[in-house]
């Protein structure tokens, strides 16, 4: 196990050097300033506190929804509904922090709470058709994403909007929702605590308790599984339950820390972003906040390299595509993992015949 977890961290690092490579290439060939503009990119997050700032920024969501479709593709469910959950989860935010009035100590916990309740109601239907009916989940929870994006506009819309505005945005936020910012002149926030204890707490699950091995081992071969006398059907709803409850809390968090209106008028895209996360963490929690902090460094950097020169920032999408393929590529470096696996059997035949290899 230890060297399969090796062989997958050295496949990921790889991987992001050779779209990296790709990228200083294209950045030389396009740029008439390939130094200063590849110095924005690496350096540039690193430049000013309100710069680094703002990737820290970044990867709360990242996190959320990384952590959020990790626990369910563990579970083998590609259920990839976070973005619908994370998008009601900051709509359910908004309804308790619009019309309840109370002290902040019961505001803040239940207004991130009735968000999470809400994501793993919503993602709940997705998994009832796959355990009852067999329906395919990542064709039933995309559907679902616009269906509760036309939802949730609905709700803010026509229930919650403020017609004075001049915009469409929902009336303010009660001041005793909003979480505060972790550094003044930033818009750090408190949420990244609650992003780190998920992590810890889904690691615990996963690893140390019944219920995530049942999750791991469905994932890894559900046939065995129901062998052993794993409930799967059970598993397949619980693991895109919990999926749900924690993307819902990641767009309630969202929304109180960077916002003090709902402002969003389309799907923020963090839903998808979480399966690149995922992808990049091969879906263990541990590494969840390393990939999302890579992807929002790299977007930083490119953000600031295409507003201060002249090289524009689509050149993300070239690394993220470029990992995807070559992380999702099952022979991409499989000589090198086929020489380890070798060479192992070879080191346990040695002890268990009272040898030892030279």
């Amino acid at each position: 196990m230890h060297r399969e977890v090796l062989f997958e961290i050295v496949r990921t690092a790889v991987a992001i050097l050779i779209s990296l490579f790709v990228v200083f290439l294209i950045v030389f060939l396009v740029s008439s300033q390939p130094t200063e503009a590849l110095s924005k990119f690496l350096i540039g997050p690193l430049s000013k506190v309100r710069y680094f700032s703002n990737v820290l920024e970044l990867s709360i969501p990242l996190i959320f929804n990384g952590l959020a479709i990790s626990i369910m593709f563990q579970a083998k469910q590609f259920n990839i509904g976070a973005e619908g959950a994370f998008f009601m989860g900051a709509v359910a935010a908004t309804v308790v922090g619009i019309t309840m009035n109370l002290p902040r100590i019961i505001h803040l916990p239940f207004a991130i709470i009735a968000g999470s309740f809400i994501g793993g109601i919503l993602l709940f239907i997705p998994a009832i058709l796959k355990s009852k009916w067999n329906a395919s989940e990542l064709v039933s929870s995309l559907m679902l994403n616009y269906i509760l994006y036309y939802f949730g506009i609905f709700i803010i819309n026509y229930y919650l909007r403020d017609v004075n505005a001049g915009y469409m945005v929902s009336y303010p936020l009660n001041s005793s929702v909003l979480l505060p910012k972790l550094m003044v002149g930033t818009r750090l926030h408190y949420g990244i605590f609650i992003a780190i204890a998920m992590i810890i707490i889904m690691y615990y699950f996963l690893y140390r308790t019944k219920w995530g091995y049942a999750i791991r081992m469905t994932g890894l071969n559900e046939k065995f599984a129901e062998y052993v006398g794993i409930n799967v059907k059970k598993v397949i709803l619980y693991a895109q339950i919990i999926g749900g409850i924690i993307a819902g809390m990641g767009g309630a968090v969202e929304l109180l820390g960077m916002y003090t209106r709902f402002e969003w008028q389309k799907l923020p895209g963090y839903g998808w972003d979480g399966i690149i996360v995922a992808i990049l963490a091969r879906n263990n929690p541990l590494l969840v906040p390393v990939a999302a902090f890579f992807l929002s460094y790299i977007r930083i950097g490119a953000d600031l390299m295409a507003r201060m020169t002249d090289v524009p920032s689509e050149v993300v999408s070239v690394i993220q595509a470029l990992v995807i393929m070559l992380i999702a590529a099952e022979s991409f470096m499989a000589k090198w993992r086929h020489t380890m696996v070798v060479k192992r059997a070879k080191e346990e035949f040695y002890v268990n015949n009272g040898g030892s290899l030279q």
